[in-house]
Protein backbone atom coordinates (compact mmCIF):
# COMPACT_ATOMS: atom_id res chain seq x y z
CA UNK A 1 0.00 0.00 0.00
CA UNK A 2 1.34 3.42 -0.88
CA UNK A 3 1.11 6.38 0.70
CA UNK A 4 1.48 9.87 -0.39
CA UNK A 5 1.12 13.15 0.42
CA UNK A 6 0.57 16.71 -0.99
CA UNK A 7 3.76 17.61 -3.25
CA UNK A 8 4.06 21.58 -3.44
CA UNK A 9 0.46 22.46 -2.17
CA UNK A 10 -0.38 25.67 -1.15
CA UNK A 11 -4.60 25.12 -0.39
CA UNK A 12 -5.98 28.76 -0.91
CA UNK A 13 -7.64 29.74 1.78
CA UNK A 14 -11.64 29.02 1.85
CA UNK A 15 -14.13 31.72 1.35
CA UNK A 16 -15.48 33.74 4.50
CA UNK A 17 -19.01 32.24 4.94
CA UNK A 18 -21.11 29.45 6.18
CA UNK A 19 -20.79 26.05 4.73
CA UNK A 20 -24.07 25.26 3.11
CA UNK A 21 -22.93 22.14 1.92
CA UNK A 22 -22.73 20.51 5.85
CA UNK A 23 -20.65 17.51 5.77
CA UNK A 24 -18.62 16.07 3.28
CA UNK A 25 -20.96 13.59 1.97
CA UNK A 26 -23.48 17.11 2.07
CA UNK A 27 -25.17 18.37 -0.85
CA UNK A 28 -22.54 20.75 -1.73
CA UNK A 29 -19.80 18.18 -1.38
CA UNK A 30 -21.53 15.20 -2.39
CA UNK A 31 -20.21 14.23 -6.36
CA UNK A 32 -16.87 15.79 -5.38
CA UNK A 33 -16.33 13.56 -2.51
CA UNK A 34 -17.84 10.46 -4.16
CA UNK A 35 -15.77 11.01 -7.05
CA UNK A 36 -12.39 11.59 -5.66
CA UNK A 37 -12.93 8.62 -3.02
CA UNK A 38 -13.81 6.70 -6.08
CA UNK A 39 -10.70 7.16 -7.85
CA UNK A 40 -8.52 6.32 -4.77
CA UNK A 41 -10.42 3.49 -4.89
CA UNK A 42 -9.85 2.50 -8.09
CA UNK A 43 -5.86 2.97 -7.59
CA UNK A 44 -5.94 0.99 -4.56
CA UNK A 45 -7.83 -2.12 -6.47
CA UNK A 46 -5.18 -2.00 -9.44
CA UNK A 47 -2.05 -1.88 -6.34
CA UNK A 48 -3.76 -5.00 -4.66
CA UNK A 49 -4.67 -6.74 -7.98
CA UNK A 50 -1.69 -6.36 -9.87
CA UNK A 51 0.42 -7.85 -6.71
CA UNK A 52 -1.71 -10.98 -7.32
CA UNK A 53 -1.43 -11.31 -11.08
CA UNK A 54 2.34 -10.21 -11.52
CA UNK A 55 3.41 -13.75 -10.71
CA UNK A 56 1.35 -15.39 -13.83
CA UNK A 57 1.98 -12.37 -15.81
CA UNK A 58 6.16 -12.32 -15.75
CA UNK A 59 6.34 -16.63 -16.04
CA UNK A 60 4.12 -16.20 -19.65
CA UNK A 61 5.97 -13.77 -20.91
CA UNK A 62 9.19 -15.14 -19.88
CA UNK A 63 10.14 -12.23 -17.93
CA UNK A 64 11.01 -13.39 -14.44
CA UNK A 65 14.25 -11.59 -14.98
CA UNK A 66 12.42 -8.57 -15.27
CA UNK A 67 10.01 -8.69 -12.68
CA UNK A 68 11.04 -6.41 -10.15
CA UNK A 69 11.28 -3.78 -12.93
CA UNK A 70 7.45 -4.22 -13.45
CA UNK A 71 7.40 -2.54 -9.88
CA UNK A 72 10.63 -0.24 -9.39
CA UNK A 73 9.40 0.86 -13.15
CA UNK A 74 6.21 2.13 -12.12
CA UNK A 75 8.10 4.52 -8.85
CA UNK A 76 10.65 5.36 -11.00
CA UNK A 77 8.16 7.66 -13.17
CA UNK A 78 6.59 8.42 -10.38
CA UNK A 79 9.15 10.15 -8.81
CA UNK A 80 9.57 12.90 -11.67
CA UNK A 81 5.35 13.48 -12.35
CA UNK A 82 5.31 14.00 -8.51
CA UNK A 83 7.22 16.75 -8.90
CA UNK A 84 5.66 17.97 -12.51
CA UNK A 85 2.32 17.63 -10.90
CA UNK A 86 2.58 19.43 -7.45
CA UNK A 87 3.88 22.66 -10.09
CA UNK A 88 1.23 22.33 -12.79
CA UNK A 89 -1.35 22.41 -9.72
CA UNK A 90 0.00 25.34 -8.24
CA UNK A 91 0.17 27.08 -11.86
CA UNK A 92 -3.43 25.69 -13.29
CA UNK A 93 -5.01 24.13 -10.75
CA UNK A 94 -5.85 20.61 -10.31
CA UNK A 95 -8.50 19.78 -13.18
CA UNK A 96 -5.72 18.78 -16.04
CA UNK A 97 -3.37 17.35 -14.11
CA UNK A 98 -5.80 15.34 -12.78
CA UNK A 99 -7.68 13.64 -16.23
CA UNK A 100 -4.39 13.79 -17.19
CA UNK A 101 -2.80 11.76 -15.12
CA UNK A 102 -6.02 9.64 -15.62
CA UNK A 103 -5.73 8.86 -18.55
CA UNK A 104 -1.89 8.27 -18.73
CA UNK A 105 -2.33 5.59 -15.72
CA UNK A 106 -5.50 4.22 -18.34
CA UNK A 107 -3.11 4.06 -21.26
CA UNK A 108 -0.12 2.24 -19.04
CA UNK A 109 -2.93 -0.58 -18.19
CA UNK A 110 -4.03 -0.68 -21.29
CA UNK A 111 -0.05 -0.98 -22.48
CA UNK A 112 0.56 -3.54 -20.20
CA UNK A 113 -2.25 -5.93 -20.89
CA UNK A 114 -1.83 -6.34 -24.42
CA UNK A 115 2.10 -6.01 -23.94
CA UNK A 116 3.61 -8.91 -26.16
CA UNK A 117 7.20 -9.44 -24.28
CA UNK A 118 8.00 -8.53 -20.69
CA UNK A 119 9.83 -5.39 -21.76
CA UNK A 120 6.81 -3.69 -23.30
CA UNK A 121 5.04 -4.62 -20.03
CA UNK A 122 7.35 -3.20 -17.93
CA UNK A 123 6.86 0.02 -19.92
CA UNK A 124 3.16 0.08 -19.41
CA UNK A 125 3.92 0.19 -15.72
CA UNK A 126 6.28 3.19 -15.98
CA UNK A 127 3.05 5.01 -17.79
CA UNK A 128 1.25 4.47 -14.97
CA UNK A 129 3.80 5.48 -12.64
CA UNK A 130 3.71 8.68 -14.74
CA UNK A 131 -0.34 8.79 -14.75
CA UNK A 132 -0.14 8.00 -11.09
CA UNK A 133 1.93 10.47 -10.02
CA UNK A 134 0.17 13.21 -11.47
CA UNK A 135 -3.17 11.54 -10.09
CA UNK A 136 -2.55 11.29 -6.84
CA UNK A 137 -1.22 14.92 -6.30
CA UNK A 138 -3.95 16.49 -7.99
CA UNK A 139 -6.30 14.57 -5.55
CA UNK A 140 -4.13 16.40 -2.48
CA UNK A 141 -4.89 19.65 -4.09
CA UNK A 142 -8.46 19.14 -4.80
CA UNK A 143 -8.98 18.16 -1.36
CA UNK A 144 -7.11 22.11 0.10
CA UNK A 145 -8.71 24.03 -1.99
CA UNK A 146 -11.93 22.75 -2.47
CA UNK A 147 -13.02 21.59 1.32
CA UNK A 148 -13.19 23.87 3.99
CA UNK A 149 -10.22 22.95 6.70
CA UNK A 150 -12.68 21.35 9.31
CA UNK A 151 -13.89 18.75 6.45
CA UNK A 152 -10.40 18.14 4.89
CA UNK A 153 -9.73 15.66 7.83
CA UNK A 154 -12.29 13.43 6.93
CA UNK A 155 -11.39 13.32 3.61
CA UNK A 156 -7.71 12.24 4.23
CA UNK A 157 -9.48 9.17 6.29
CA UNK A 158 -11.78 8.62 3.76
CA UNK A 159 -8.73 7.94 1.18
CA UNK A 160 -7.41 5.80 4.09
CA UNK A 161 -10.53 3.90 4.07
CA UNK A 162 -10.69 3.39 0.53
CA UNK A 163 -7.15 0.68 1.08
CA UNK A 164 -9.43 -1.51 3.12
CA UNK A 165 -11.98 -3.15 1.02
CA UNK A 166 -9.67 -3.52 -2.19
CA UNK A 167 -7.10 -5.44 0.25
CA UNK A 168 -9.83 -8.13 0.67
CA UNK A 169 -11.36 -8.52 -2.80
CA UNK A 170 -8.65 -7.35 -4.84
CA UNK A 171 -6.88 -10.74 -4.18
CA UNK A 172 -10.12 -12.28 -4.50
CA UNK A 173 -11.50 -10.75 -8.11
CA UNK A 174 -8.22 -10.46 -9.77
CA UNK A 175 -7.52 -13.95 -8.84
CA UNK A 176 -10.26 -15.44 -10.47
CA UNK A 177 -10.11 -13.38 -13.24
CA UNK A 178 -6.41 -14.57 -13.90
CA UNK A 179 -7.25 -18.38 -13.25
CA UNK A 180 -10.02 -18.28 -15.30
CA UNK A 181 -9.88 -15.52 -18.17
CA UNK A 182 -6.38 -14.67 -18.06
CA UNK A 183 -3.99 -12.09 -16.62
CA UNK A 184 -4.34 -9.36 -19.19
CA UNK A 185 -7.85 -8.77 -18.25
CA UNK A 186 -6.74 -7.63 -14.87
CA UNK A 187 -5.48 -4.93 -16.40
CA UNK A 188 -7.36 -4.60 -19.74
CA UNK A 189 -11.02 -4.20 -16.86
CA UNK A 190 -9.26 -1.27 -14.69
CA UNK A 191 -9.64 1.38 -17.14
CA UNK A 192 -13.40 0.64 -17.68
CA UNK A 193 -13.94 1.28 -13.98
CA UNK A 194 -12.52 4.53 -14.17
CA UNK A 195 -15.18 5.72 -16.29
CA UNK A 196 -17.99 6.30 -13.34
CA UNK A 197 -15.45 8.25 -11.06
CA UNK A 198 -14.87 10.44 -14.23
CA UNK A 199 -18.58 11.05 -15.32
CA UNK A 200 -19.30 11.90 -11.06
CA UNK A 201 -16.90 13.79 -10.49
CA UNK A 202 -16.17 15.89 -13.61
CA UNK A 203 -19.03 18.53 -13.10
CA UNK A 204 -17.99 19.14 -9.22
CA UNK A 205 -14.80 19.38 -9.92
CA UNK A 206 -15.26 22.16 -13.02
CA UNK A 207 -17.53 24.14 -10.65
CA UNK A 208 -15.10 23.99 -7.64
CA UNK A 209 -12.46 25.67 -10.09
CA UNK A 210 -15.13 28.22 -11.20
CA UNK A 211 -15.84 29.18 -8.19
CA UNK A 212 -12.10 29.05 -6.82
CA UNK A 213 -9.98 30.51 -9.57
CA UNK A 214 -6.18 29.78 -9.70
CA UNK A 215 -4.31 32.82 -9.97
CA UNK A 216 -1.98 32.35 -12.24
CA UNK A 217 1.75 31.46 -10.67
CA UNK A 218 5.09 31.22 -11.22
CA UNK A 219 6.74 29.57 -14.51
CA UNK A 220 7.70 25.87 -13.66
CA UNK A 221 10.58 25.51 -11.22
CA UNK A 222 13.31 24.07 -14.06
CA UNK A 223 15.89 23.04 -11.86
CA UNK A 224 13.30 21.01 -9.65
CA UNK A 225 11.89 19.93 -12.41
CA UNK A 226 15.21 19.15 -13.87
CA UNK A 227 16.39 17.25 -10.75
CA UNK A 228 13.06 14.91 -11.23
CA UNK A 229 14.14 13.89 -14.51
CA UNK A 230 17.78 13.26 -13.36
CA UNK A 231 16.58 10.92 -9.90
CA UNK A 232 14.15 8.98 -12.37
CA UNK A 233 16.93 8.15 -15.16
CA UNK A 234 19.20 7.56 -12.94
CA UNK A 235 17.44 5.34 -10.69
CA UNK A 236 16.62 3.50 -14.26
CA UNK A 237 20.55 3.18 -15.63
CA UNK A 238 21.32 1.63 -12.25
CA UNK A 239 18.76 -0.60 -12.39
CA UNK A 240 19.42 -1.36 -15.94
CA UNK A 241 22.77 -2.19 -15.25
CA UNK A 242 22.56 -4.46 -12.03
CA UNK A 243 20.38 -7.04 -14.01
CA UNK A 244 22.97 -7.09 -16.67
CA UNK A 245 25.53 -7.52 -14.49
CA UNK A 246 28.24 -7.60 -16.54
CA UNK A 247 31.40 -5.02 -18.02
CA UNK A 248 28.37 -3.79 -20.98
CA UNK A 249 26.35 -2.53 -17.75
CA UNK A 250 29.35 -0.93 -15.92
CA UNK A 251 28.60 2.40 -18.44
CA UNK A 252 24.78 2.92 -17.48
CA UNK A 253 25.55 2.41 -13.55
CA UNK A 254 28.04 5.07 -13.66
CA UNK A 255 26.05 7.34 -15.58
CA UNK A 256 23.01 6.64 -13.13
CA UNK A 257 24.87 7.19 -10.09
CA UNK A 258 25.90 10.58 -11.52
CA UNK A 259 23.02 11.61 -12.29
CA UNK A 260 20.56 10.54 -9.11
CA UNK A 261 22.97 11.47 -6.16
CA UNK A 262 23.54 15.40 -6.85
CA UNK A 263 19.54 14.63 -7.97
CA UNK A 264 18.88 13.19 -4.14
CA UNK A 265 21.13 15.44 -2.59
CA UNK A 266 18.85 18.62 -3.97
CA UNK A 267 15.62 17.27 -3.65
CA UNK A 268 15.89 16.11 0.05
CA UNK A 269 16.78 18.14 3.16
CA UNK A 270 20.35 18.74 3.59
CA UNK A 271 21.94 15.93 5.89
CA UNK A 272 19.07 13.13 4.98
CA UNK A 273 21.57 10.92 3.91
CA UNK A 274 23.93 11.15 6.53
CA UNK A 275 20.40 10.76 9.14
CA UNK A 276 21.11 14.40 10.89
CA UNK A 277 18.96 14.16 13.69
CA UNK A 278 15.37 15.55 13.71
CA UNK A 279 13.88 16.26 10.66
CA UNK A 280 16.17 14.72 8.24
CA UNK A 281 16.48 11.45 10.30
CA UNK A 282 12.19 11.71 9.92
CA UNK A 283 12.73 12.07 6.08
CA UNK A 284 15.02 9.41 5.15
CA UNK A 285 12.93 6.79 7.76
CA UNK A 286 10.37 7.16 5.45
CA UNK A 287 11.96 5.46 2.43
CA UNK A 288 13.72 2.99 4.43
CA UNK A 289 9.95 1.93 5.74
CA UNK A 290 8.63 2.10 2.43
CA UNK A 291 10.97 0.29 0.76
CA UNK A 292 11.59 -2.45 2.97
CA UNK A 293 8.22 -2.99 3.15
CA UNK A 294 6.82 -2.91 -0.54
CA UNK A 295 10.49 -4.94 -1.83
CA UNK A 296 9.57 -7.99 0.37
CA UNK A 297 5.78 -7.33 -0.49
CA UNK A 298 6.45 -7.38 -4.28
CA UNK A 299 7.89 -10.64 -4.14
CA UNK A 300 6.00 -12.58 -1.87
CA UNK A 301 3.04 -13.42 -4.00
CA UNK A 302 5.79 -15.00 -6.69
CA UNK A 303 7.34 -16.83 -3.60
CA UNK A 304 4.21 -18.50 -2.69
CA UNK A 305 3.25 -19.38 -6.50
CA UNK A 306 6.46 -20.44 -7.01
CA UNK A 307 7.54 -22.59 -3.39
CA UNK A 308 4.17 -23.52 -1.97
CA UNK A 309 2.08 -23.83 -5.54
CA UNK A 310 -0.47 -21.68 -4.51
CA UNK A 311 -3.08 -20.89 -7.19
CA UNK A 312 -2.73 -16.61 -7.99
CA UNK A 313 -6.05 -16.36 -6.00
CA UNK A 314 -4.28 -17.80 -2.62
CA UNK A 315 -0.90 -16.03 -3.36
CA UNK A 316 -3.12 -12.49 -3.40
CA UNK A 317 -4.91 -13.45 -0.39
CA UNK A 318 -1.74 -13.38 1.57
CA UNK A 319 -0.73 -9.88 1.29
CA UNK A 320 -4.73 -9.18 2.39
CA UNK A 321 -4.10 -8.96 6.42
CA UNK A 322 -1.36 -6.43 5.92
CA UNK A 323 -3.49 -3.95 4.01
CA UNK A 324 -5.73 -4.84 7.40
CA UNK A 325 -3.69 -4.02 9.80
CA UNK A 326 -1.96 -1.37 8.45
CA UNK A 327 -5.37 0.33 9.46
CA UNK A 328 -5.08 -0.72 12.81
CA UNK A 329 -1.45 0.78 13.32
CA UNK A 330 -2.76 3.81 12.48
CA UNK A 331 -5.23 3.92 14.64
CA UNK A 332 -3.09 3.00 17.57
CA UNK A 333 -0.45 5.59 16.83
CA UNK A 334 -3.64 8.25 16.98
CA UNK A 335 -4.97 6.91 20.31
CA UNK A 336 -5.07 9.77 23.12
CA UNK A 337 -1.86 10.16 24.69
CA UNK A 338 0.03 8.06 22.44
CA UNK A 339 2.49 11.65 21.21
CA UNK A 340 4.24 10.86 24.58
CA UNK A 341 5.69 7.96 22.56
CA UNK A 342 5.81 9.11 19.25
CA UNK A 343 9.56 7.37 19.10
CA UNK A 344 8.74 4.67 20.57
CA UNK A 345 5.82 4.02 17.90
CA UNK A 346 8.62 4.57 15.13
CA UNK A 347 11.18 2.11 16.57
CA UNK A 348 8.73 -0.46 17.27
CA UNK A 349 7.14 -0.31 13.83
CA UNK A 350 10.30 -0.96 12.43
CA UNK A 351 11.25 -3.92 14.76
CA UNK A 352 7.50 -5.73 13.84
CA UNK A 353 8.17 -4.81 10.30
CA UNK A 354 11.32 -6.46 10.13
CA UNK A 355 10.30 -9.48 12.37
CA UNK A 356 7.45 -9.86 9.87
CA UNK A 357 9.88 -9.84 6.94
CA UNK A 358 11.97 -12.46 8.26
CA UNK A 359 9.09 -14.40 9.28
CA UNK A 360 7.49 -14.33 5.78
CA UNK A 361 10.97 -16.21 4.97
CA UNK A 362 10.64 -19.05 7.23
CA UNK A 363 7.60 -20.38 4.68
CA UNK A 364 10.59 -21.38 2.35
CA UNK A 365 11.10 -23.91 4.70
CA UNK A 366 8.83 -26.87 3.93
CA UNK A 367 7.66 -27.73 7.64
CA UNK A 368 6.51 -24.01 8.23
CA UNK A 369 2.83 -23.87 7.70
CA UNK A 370 2.10 -21.31 4.52
CA UNK A 371 -0.55 -19.78 6.23
CA UNK A 372 2.72 -18.38 8.46
CA UNK A 373 3.38 -15.53 5.67
CA UNK A 374 0.02 -14.28 6.16
CA UNK A 375 0.56 -13.89 10.10
CA UNK A 376 3.55 -12.12 9.77
CA UNK A 377 2.25 -9.93 6.96
CA UNK A 378 -0.46 -9.02 9.56
CA UNK A 379 2.45 -7.83 11.94
CA UNK A 380 4.11 -6.17 9.17
CA UNK A 381 0.94 -3.88 8.55
CA UNK A 382 0.76 -2.74 12.36
CA UNK A 383 4.30 -2.30 12.33
CA UNK A 384 4.00 0.13 8.76
CA UNK A 385 0.66 1.36 10.02
CA UNK A 386 2.65 2.78 13.33
CA UNK A 387 5.77 3.76 11.89
CA UNK A 388 4.48 5.41 8.23
CA UNK A 389 1.16 7.79 10.07
CA UNK A 390 3.87 8.67 13.00
CA UNK A 391 6.49 9.86 10.92
CA UNK A 392 4.28 11.98 8.85
CA UNK A 393 3.14 13.21 12.00
CA UNK A 394 6.61 14.21 12.94
CA UNK A 395 7.05 15.54 9.91
CA UNK A 396 4.59 18.26 10.72
CA UNK A 397 5.72 19.22 14.21
CA UNK A 398 9.13 19.81 13.27
CA UNK A 399 8.28 21.65 10.00
CA UNK A 400 7.54 25.65 10.40
CA UNK A 401 4.73 25.93 8.79
CA UNK A 402 6.17 27.76 5.51
CA UNK A 403 8.25 25.01 4.93
CA UNK A 404 5.42 22.28 5.65
CA UNK A 405 4.85 21.86 1.70
CA UNK A 406 8.31 21.52 0.92
CA UNK A 407 8.63 18.79 3.44
CA UNK A 408 5.19 17.22 2.68
CA UNK A 409 7.07 16.97 -0.91
CA UNK A 410 10.13 15.70 0.19
CA UNK A 411 8.93 12.84 2.44
CA UNK A 412 7.11 11.70 -0.86
CA UNK A 413 10.27 11.73 -2.51
CA UNK A 414 12.06 9.36 0.37
CA UNK A 415 8.99 7.42 -0.05
CA UNK A 416 8.88 6.59 -4.08
CA UNK A 417 13.13 6.87 -3.65
CA UNK A 418 13.30 3.80 -1.37
CA UNK A 419 10.34 1.91 -3.36
CA UNK A 420 12.93 2.52 -6.29
CA UNK A 421 16.21 1.91 -4.60
CA UNK A 422 15.23 -1.26 -2.60
CA UNK A 423 12.94 -2.95 -5.07
CA UNK A 424 15.73 -2.23 -7.41
CA UNK A 425 18.17 -3.94 -5.37
CA UNK A 426 15.73 -6.92 -4.59
CA UNK A 427 15.55 -7.63 -8.35
CA UNK A 428 19.16 -7.62 -8.80
CA UNK A 429 19.90 -10.03 -6.06
CA UNK A 430 16.79 -12.19 -7.85
CA UNK A 431 18.46 -12.25 -11.19
CA UNK A 432 21.88 -12.80 -9.80
CA UNK A 433 21.05 -15.83 -7.40
CA UNK A 434 19.35 -17.47 -10.18
CA UNK A 435 15.37 -16.71 -9.25
CA UNK A 436 14.82 -15.24 -12.92
CA UNK A 437 16.76 -17.49 -14.95
CA UNK A 438 15.01 -18.81 -18.14
CA UNK A 439 15.68 -22.41 -17.43
CA UNK A 440 14.34 -22.16 -14.30
CA UNK A 441 11.51 -20.69 -15.71
CA UNK A 442 10.76 -23.61 -17.62
CA UNK A 443 11.74 -26.36 -15.82
CA UNK A 444 8.12 -25.54 -14.12
CA UNK A 445 5.90 -23.16 -11.89
CA UNK A 446 7.34 -24.89 -8.95
CA UNK A 447 11.18 -24.23 -9.99
CA UNK A 448 11.28 -20.54 -11.28
CA UNK A 449 12.24 -18.69 -8.65
CA UNK A 450 14.96 -20.39 -6.46
CA UNK A 451 14.50 -20.74 -2.39
CA UNK A 452 17.86 -19.33 -2.21
CA UNK A 453 16.79 -16.02 -4.11
CA UNK A 454 13.80 -15.38 -1.91
CA UNK A 455 15.30 -16.11 1.45
CA UNK A 456 18.38 -13.69 0.36
CA UNK A 457 15.95 -10.96 -0.50
CA UNK A 458 13.93 -11.13 2.43
CA UNK A 459 16.63 -11.36 4.46
CA UNK A 460 18.39 -8.66 3.38
CA UNK A 461 14.90 -6.66 3.58
CA UNK A 462 14.50 -7.52 7.34
CA UNK A 463 17.84 -6.06 8.36
CA UNK A 464 17.01 -2.72 6.13
CA UNK A 465 14.32 -2.55 8.44
CA UNK A 466 15.99 -3.35 11.15
CA UNK A 467 18.33 -0.43 10.84
CA UNK A 468 15.15 1.56 10.59
CA UNK A 469 15.03 1.00 14.30
CA UNK A 470 18.26 1.74 15.26
CA UNK A 471 17.66 5.08 13.27
CA UNK A 472 14.60 5.65 15.28
CA UNK A 473 16.33 7.51 18.09
CA UNK A 474 17.77 10.20 15.90
CA UNK A 475 14.16 11.30 15.08
CA UNK A 476 14.24 14.02 17.93
CA UNK A 477 16.68 16.76 18.62
CA UNK A 478 18.70 16.95 21.16
CA UNK A 479 17.63 19.15 24.19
Amino acid sequence: MTTASPTSVDPAPTPSGTDPGGGVLGGRFRALTLGIVSVVLVIAFEATAVNTAMPTAARQLDGLGLYAFAFSGYFTTTLFALVVSGQWCDRRGPLRPLFTGIAVFGTGLVVAGTAPGMWVFVAGRAIQGLGGGLVIVALYVVVGRAYPERLRPSVFAAFSSAWVLPSIVGPLVSGAVTQHLGWRWVFLSVPVLILLPLAVMGPALARSEREHPVPRGADFDRRRTLLAAMAAVGAGLLQYAGQRRDLVGLLPGIAGAALLVPAVLGLLPKRTLRAGRGLPTVILLRGVAAGAFFAAEAFIPLMMTTQRDFSPTLAGLTLTSGGLSWALGSWLQGRPGAERYRGAMIRGGFVLTAVAIAGAALVLIPAVPAWTASVAWGVGGVGMGLTVASVSVLMMKLSAPEDAGANSAALQMSDALGNVLLTGLAGVLFAALGGGSPAAAHEGAGAAGSPGAFAVILLVMAAVAALGALLAGRVRTRA
